[in-house]
């Protein structure tokens, strides 16, 4: 009897500590959400680990980007949210918005996120949207980022499913993903780089060639050229351009395969002359592994 109420106790116990831990990290999330936003005001501008110019920086970020406000308690430094990574900037080079009433683009980094009808979890479901979704952010209201989803959506999620990103593939990128879905199905031909055939490179490079950028016709020359931006993986959007390095065919070169991001983790790319142009997955397979990186072109 003894022994079955020591196991009990225990049984108790190991009880109220996971409801205890349940209950700090539900603090924990809602101490994530985001109490404001502010746009950057140079650029350059380092984001760094901790509240201090001594601190790892993480990243920089350019002048006039959107960043999620998380806390505002230590002096001269705001802690901030952007594109996945959390850190801290100079009070100095970021101008909150008053109103929180801005203009951005967000990445849903949930599963099945709900869309609501008002900053509230008791309010009811427009729908969900699935991870890695884009959308706009009209603003914030509660700690809750008023957005517009893909299909035209207007409604409201929490904002610690939500990672800000950068306005500069503009509606350039859906304009982008829009002319190469048209070509879904076109044959893969080495060299080809029309409307009737292509093989990689020149799928993108015509699709490109269409908004005013000029690239050379190989996946190397695209991602070495220089031309547009970087972006990391977090950062990805629509009509961005992504590369691959299988070694077995690249040959010794830094690329041997490009397309075109489309959003939810697919890509839109001249595959094979089996396949021709087709989607295919980033986040997994074949593609994760040889993955080298985006370029956005403005």
């Amino acid at each position: 009897m003894t022994h079955f109420t020591g196991k009990a106790a225990k049984v108790f116990l190991l009880s109220a500590m996971t409801t205890l831990l349940l209950s700090v990290s539900a603090m924990a999330a809602e101490g994530d959400l985001a109490i404001g936003a502010g746009v950057t005001t140079g650029s350059s501008l380092r984001l760094r680990a901790e509240a201090s110019t001594s601190s790892s920086i993480l990243t920089t970020l350019n002048k006039d980007i959107t960043l999620a406000v998380l806390d505002d308690s230590t002096s001269g430094w705001y802690k901030v949210s952007y594109a996945g990574k959390t850190g801290f900037v100079s009070a100095d080079y970021l101008a909150l918005d008053e109103d929180n009433v801005f203009e951005t683009y967000g990445r849903v980094t949930g599963d099945a996120v709900n869309v609501r009808t008002a900053p509230s979890t008791e309010s009811d479901t427009l729908g969900t949207v699935s991870g890695s979704s884009i959308l706009t952010v009209n603003g914030l209201l509660d700690g809750w980022y008023d957005v517009t989803c893909e299909s035209g959506t207007r409604g409201y999620i929490r904002s610690d499913f939500v990672d800000l990103l950068s306005t500069g593939a503009s509606a350039n990128g859906s304009a982008v993903v829009a002319l190469a879905q048209q070509y879904l199905g076109v044959r893969y031909v080495y060299g080809g780089a029309s409307p009737n055939a292509f093989d990689c490179s020149g799928f993108t490079m015509y699709i490109m060639k269409q908004f005013g950028h000029s690239l050379p016709h190989t996946a190397t020359g695209q991602w070495l050229s220089g031309k547009g931006t970087k972006v990391s993986y977090a950062e990805m959007m629509p009509g961005d351009l992504v590369f691959f390095c299988d070694p077995s065919r690249s040959l010794g070169k830094a690329c041997s395969h490009a397309g075109i991001y489309v959003g939810n983790g697919q890509f839109i790319h001249a595959s094979s002359s089996k396949n021709g142009v087709i989607y295919s997955d980033l986040s997994s397979g074949y593609y994760h592994n040889y993955y080298v990186g985006a370029i956005r072109l403005a």
